[in-house]
Order: C-alpha cells, then sequence, then structure tokens
C-alpha cells in the first residue's frame, strides 16, 4: 500500500510569526511536507534565516517583513502569496507578550498586545478567506494559549495577553462557522508554557513544558487531515511529560 500523498505537498502555506519560537518551527515543519512557505515577521533579518533554513533543507519559501498589525502590510503579504499560489494554509503565530500588572498596563501597552496577538489573526484571517473561499478549500491555526482557556492557571501581569489569546479562539470558532459551506476550516491551538525567547523575556521563573518543534508537528498534523467535523475545536497543549 502507497503511503498517503500529504495536503500540504505542493501548496501555498501563510506562516505569520516565522521569524522565531513557534511560527519558525512551523514553517520550517510546513515546508518539509512540501508547501510553498510564505513566512511572515517583523525581524527581517530572522526572516531571513528561516528562509535560508528552509531553502538548505530543499523546501521553497518567500519572506514577506509584515507586521501583522497593519492591515496594509497584511494585504501585500497575501497578494505576494496568491501570486505564487492560492494561500489555502495559514497558521497565525505572530505574538507579543508583556508582563505588566493589570494597574500599572497603559492604554497604549494594552492596545499593542490586542493590535499584534488579535486584530493581528483578524487581519491575516479575513486576507486569506477570500482566496480560500474562491479555491474552495483552506485550513487555517490559530495560535491562542493556555491563558485564553477558561478554568486554567493564569498568572499576574498577563491580563492584556490573556484577553487577547480568549479573543483568538472565539474568533476562530466564528471563521469556522462562515467558512463550513466554503470548505474553509479553522481551529486554535493553545499551548502551554513553551520554550521560547518570548516566554523567558515576560516570564523567566515559569518553567517551560514543551518545546517549538512539538507544538509545530501538532499543527502540521491539523494542516494535513481533513477535520471538518472539528472546526471550531480549540486544542489545549499541556505539557510534553
Amino acid at each position: 500500500m502507497s503511503e498517503r500523498a500529504h495536503w500540504l505537498a505542493g501548496r501555498v502555506a501563510v506562516v505569520t510569526g516565522a521569524s522565531r519560537g513557534i511560527g519558525r518551527a512551523t514553517a520550517l515543519a510546513i515546508a518539509n511536507e512540501g508547501a510553498h512557505t510564505i513566512v511572515a515577521a517583523r525581524d527581517a533579518a530572522a526572516l531571513d534565516a528561516t528562509v535560508g533554513a528552509i531553502r538548505d533543507a530543499g523546501g521553497g519559501a518567500t519572506g514577506v517583513p509584515t507586521d501583522v498589525s497593519n492591515a496594509a502590510d497584511v494585504d501585500q503579504l497575501f497578494r505576494i502569496a496568491s501570486g505564487i499560489g492560492p494561500p489555502v494554509a495559514l497558521v497565525c503565530a505572530a505574538a507579543t507578550l508583556e508582563r505588566e500588572l493589570f494597574d500599572e498596563i497603559s492604554l497604549a501597552s494594552w492596545e499593542h498586545t490586542i493590535s499584534v496577538n488579535l486584530t493581528g489573526v483578524f487581519n491575516c484571517c479575513r486576507a486569506a478567506f477570500t482566496p480560500m473561499r474562491n479555491a474552495g478549500e483552506g485550513r487555517i491555526v490559530n495560535i491562542a494559549s493556555l491563558s485564553g482557556v477558561y478554568a486554567t492557571e493564569k498568572f499576574a501581569g498577563l491580563a492584556a495577553y490573556n484577553a487577547s489569546k480568549y479573543g483568538v479562539i472565539g474568533l476562530t470558532e466564528g471563521i469556522a462557522v462562515e467558512g463550513k459551506p466554503f470548505g474553509i476550516t479553522a481551529i486554535s491551538v493553545s499551548p502551554g508554557a513553551v520554550d521560547t525567547d518570548m516566554l523567558r523575556r515576560a516570564n523567566p521563573a515559569l518553567r517551560a513544558t514543551l518545546v517549538p518543534h512539538q507544538v509545530a508537528a501538532m499543527i502540521v498534523a491539523l494542516l494535513d487531515s481533513p477535520l471538518s467535523v472539528a472546526s471550531g475545536a480549540n486544542i489545549p497543549l499541556f505539557s510534553n511529560a
């Protein structure tokens, strides 16, 4: 019996936050399955390193410096992606995390967290929705967090981050409802503490229980599977133990 071909093979995938952490690991994993991977992040030099790593491994990648909170940047990202082929896979991994006690959060800091973590996901999913609908298929995975899951442990100083990730889960549910008639699925993944630079900066004392490549493997498995019945679900990831 021949091995089933990977759904990602030969398709165009967009990954945000691809310069480091979960986004970078996911971009590498998706490219390894044969997708041409459009990688997006604000740090152009780090993005170039991701593209280089993919190409060195024999994969196809295009880097597009992008601020996901800027709708014009995101529109440009998807114009470039559509020039290569229909962007039918999307992983929204771009995020920011600042640790600030609630009564010390400035309005500017609150708005920055929401604009990157939630509005950024909205901008990317909205830009992807029309080309996915026109292609008759699309698979979206949005990175939320256990910080956005009801009845999980929360930590002081992360109110803005928590709120943004709750929003990602709710947004994903809404996209799943509207995408169903067009063959578009949307799932959110909520990791616990992942060993990334962002986590170490925000909370050096918190012990990471996951590493980026584990989360990336889950994301690839979700993209590679016909999970229409699970569209709208949120998948918590607790530990690598």
